[in-house]
């Protein structure tokens, strides 16, 4: 029996080949996504000096409900506001970004109301699909969950990983002052690990974060959520309990690869890495305002090559700046197209079936 993606599919496929746009669209609906989601326009493409290539794991879009929301709540995101699918193709072949996988960005869709969450983050995701369906290979979507709802939260990873078959589930850090190896979110964790899922973790702006005066505070509020995360997931032992599951960390890991004897991960006397050190070794990070001469020696000793993820928190970033500065890093040439490149095609399959 057909799924409905392998319906959503072969409408991409025969919209390629030229059915009428009205068709297209309405197959796309009976595929079940919402047909009452904007229809996007290809973008002027700028032409980059080369074939784009890189995938950019940590990319953040906004769909109109969560504009609203962010507005409403005014977070002063103000780049996350001025999203828009033709301005990000753009900047995507200008700086030869192949694939964005989509992230929606803390604070995330819950504000208080589970119920508002729930539809908003069904609406974030139908989005994203939509995106992905209009622009065959140029996205990937990590679906966006209402927590700290878990029911909610469930229900929106068989939707988003059934339906939609969204690559991948995006955490924030914490939620209501619980971080990720809490036992209220165990249930979320053993979905996840049963379904071999990826779970791409951002950091939330926790209550630390204007604890100096002019937002000094965020940057390192953000690092250090990231950091006492990776430990919560390591001390209550989710790491091991859900193998499966194949954890991405923003902005390199915030400091984890730097106190990995306060993480507990220091290799033991005979120079053989713990299970702790063996967990951060099997997670993998993006690239995200992470790198500088003067963590990269580090952070190279920690984290093997193969879990270095290509990442710039579009739209806050640019593409081209991340890149230049990993070609300024001494990485080989090797090496660097798998950070760039590579290493997500292990980890999302469909994309080297895409650019095959």
């Amino acid at each position: 029996m057909k799924s409905i993606y392998d319906g959503r599919r072969d409408l991409v496929v025969s919209n390629s080949r030229g059915v009428p746009r009205r068709e297209f669209l309405a197959g796309l609906a009976a595929a079940g996504v919402s047909a009452s989601l904007p229809v996007f326009k290809l973008a002027a493409q700028t032409k980059a000096a080369s074939a784009p290539f890189r995938v950019d794991v940590h990319y953040h879009f906004s769909s109109p409900g969560f504009i609203a929301a962010i507005k409403a709540h005014n977070t002063g995101q103000v780049a996350l506001m001025q999203w828009t699918p033709e301005k990000a193709l753009e900047d995507m072949d200008k700086d030869g970004v192949a694939t964005s996988m989509v992230s929606t960005s803390e604070p995330s869709v819950w504000f208080g109301d589970n119920d508002a969450a729930r539809k908003l983050a069904r609406e974030c995701n139908e989005y994203g699909a939509r995106l992905m369906a209009d622009h065959p290979g140029r996205f990937g979507m990590f679906a966006t969950l209402p927590l700290p709802d878990v029911d909610g939260s469930l229900r929106e990873i068989e939707y988003a990983f059934d339906t939609l078959k969204a690559d991948g589930a995006c955490f924030m850090t914490s939620y209501q002052g619980k971080y990720l190896g809490d036992t209220t979110f165990a249930p979320v964790m053993d979905e996840l690990n049963r379904r071999k899922a990826v779970a791409y973790t951002h950091p939330f702006r926790g209550a630390t974060a204007n604890m100096l005066p002019e937002g000094r505070n965020l940057g390192i509020t953000l690092s250090t959520e990231t950091t006492v995360t990776i430990q919560s997931i390591l001390y209550t032992n989710t790491a091991t309990r859900c193998p499966d599951i194949r954890f991405i960390w923003s902005h390199g890991g915030g400091t984890a690869p730097y106190i990995t004897s306060r993480l507990g991960a220091a290799p033991g006397p005979d120079g053989k890495p713990n299970a702790n050190l063996a967990a951060l070794q099997k997670f993998y990070y993006d690239t995200a305002q992470a790198f500088n001469p003067y963590t990269l020696a580090t952070f190279t000793k920690v984290v093997p090559n193969s879990h270095i993820l290509f990442g710039t928190d579009y739209p806050f970033a640019q593409a081209g700046t991340v890149a230049k500065g990993l070609a300024e890093s001494g990485f080989t040439p090797a090496n660097l197209r798998a950070i760039e490149r590579d290493n997500a095609l292990e980890l999302f399959p469909r994309l080297r079936r895409r650019s095959a």
